[in-house]
């Protein structure tokens, strides 16, 4: 199976919730990652455009925001 690796940064309490939560569900971190973020979208449906150039703009990470 063919896969895209990426680096992902939390703040540390985040962090520490995905690491415990993905270890009582018996999984590496990405699997878990990867199992929510399909059970969230089956929910609320797959994110848009929109919804991510907010979280962009709420996060500083907007095109053009030199926040770093």
């Amino acid at each position: 199976m063919k896969v895209d690796k990426l680096s992902i940064s939390f703040e540390p309490e985040l962090g520490d919730a995905v690491r415990s939560a993905a270890a009582q569900a018996g999984k590496p971190v990405s699997a878990w990652l990867a199992e929510f973020l399909n059970g969230w979208e089956a929910e609320h449906g797959v994110l848009t455009a929109e919804e991510i150039a907010r979280a962009e703009r709420e996060l500083g990470l907007a095109a053009g925001d030199t926040a770093a």
